[in-house]
């Protein structure tokens, strides 16, 4: 696979990890084990809704919440997921190789 279908596919795995991260500490939250008062808990939080917000806020108006549960990280990484097996398929299929 050439170079841009490989940086593609990293990106979107590292977006993807930036999305179960920033749920696993949403989780944290609610059950109090991280305490938001404090300051480095307010950094990370801001930064992991300033790489994720401006997805969310796009498909949020699209995808209604369910029993209280926001479904559109789910739906994020199903897209990055299908999107990753499109790259991987297109750049094999045409034959591009980078060497």
């Amino acid at each position: 696979m050439s170079f841009i279908g490989s940086l593609l596919i990293f990106l979107l795995q590292v977006y993807s990890f930036v999305i179960i991260l920033q749920v696993l500490i949403s989780w944290l939250i609610v059950f109090d084990v991280i305490n938001v008062r404090n300051d480095k808990a307010q950094n990370l939080l801001r930064l992991l809704n300033r790489l994720t917000d401006p997805v969310y806020s796009r498909l949020s108006k699209f995808i209604p919440p369910i029993a209280g549960m926001d479904l559109t990280p789910m739906v994020v990484l199903f897209a990055i997921y299908f999107l990753q097996m499109l790259i991987g398929r297109m750049f094999i299929a045409y034959g591009i190789y980078g060497f």
